[in-house]
This record gives C-alpha cells, sequence and structure tokens, in this order.
C-alpha cells in the first residue's frame, strides 16, 4: 500500500467523517458507442471504479456528476440519465452514492494525475478482475439487467 492510501485511510477519512457526518457523492457509468465502459484507478484505493467523487455544497448531483468525469478522465457529458440512489454505508457510514449514465459526450485530452492513476474504457465482458463490488453491482444492473440494488 502506498503512503498516499495509508495517509487516505487513517487520517483524511475519520476527519471528513467528523467534519461531514452525512455525506453525498455521484458516480457515472460513462458507455461509449460500443457499450465499453470507463473505469478509473485512484492513486490512493485498490481497485478500478466507476468515475466520481463527492457533492459540494452548493452542487447539483448532476454538475457534481458531470465535474467529477471532467476532472477524472477529460469526459464532457452531452446529457445523464439516474440510475439510482444508493446506500454506502458498508463502507462509509452515512455515505449515500447517486449513479447516472452518460451515453453522449466527448473527450478532452487527459493525463494521469495526483489523484487518478488511469482512465480508460472495457468491453463489459473484460473489465478488470479488481473492481469494487459496489461497480461490480452497478454493471451488472446496466448491462445484465439485474435488479437494482439499495446498496451500493
Amino acid at each position: 500500500m502506498n503512503l498516499k492510501r495509508i495517509i487516505y485511510k487513517w487520517a483524511a477519512r475519520p476527519v471528513a467523517r467528523v467534519m461531514r457526518p452525512m455525506t453525498l457523492g455521484a458516480r457515472v457509468a460513462v458507455i461509449d458507442q460500443t457499450d465499453q465502459v470507463l473505469l478509473v484507478q485512484h492513486t490512493y484505493s485498490d481497485g478500478w471504479i466507476l468515475p466520481g467523487g463527492g457533492v459540494d455544497r452548493g452542487e447539483t448531483l448532476r454538475a457534481a456528476a458531470f465535474r467529477e468525469i471532467r476532472e477524472e478522465a477529460g469526459i464532457i457529458a452531452g446529457s445523464a440519465t439516474l440510475h439510482g440512489i444508493f446506500s454506502n454505508e458498508a463502507n462509509y457510514p452515512s455515505d449515500h452514492v447517486v449513479c447516472y449514465v452518460v451515453r453522449r459526450f466527448t473527450r478532452e485530452a487527459w493525463m494521469p494525475n495526483s489523484e487518478i492513476a488511469d482512465a480508460r474504457f472495457f468491453p463489459r465482458q473484460h473489465v478488470p478482475a479488481d473492481v469494487t463490488a459496489g461497480t461490480s453491482r452497478r454493471l451488472a444492473e446496466i448491462f445484465d439487467g439485474a435488479d437494482i440494488s439499495d446498496f451500493w
């Protein structure tokens, strides 16, 4: 585990819990014209996930989702469809995640940075083995018709 991950896990998370006892995040399944899905790999945590992050004060959920995919992967969304709202209690107490699906977008030039180590599209049948459990559930719902869960 690298130093950023250790600091995030043992220092930043507990401080955030005290400062913001209830949190809200937005994640986005960006799907291209060939049905490949965009996944990102953070520098401070393991596994591949759908891009997204926290909703700032005064920011709408959709605006946060659009901001996050642009920051994390250079994606400029044309429109979004709400997929669902999920409790993330098992991973992060008092956290909720809103998930959107974006199928119309353009992509700016993008390079890895201090937050995102990699951002790329994968065919549904070839997503990395270390995709996170929540991301795996969303992909099963979106692509395979699985029942939509209440939990991330």
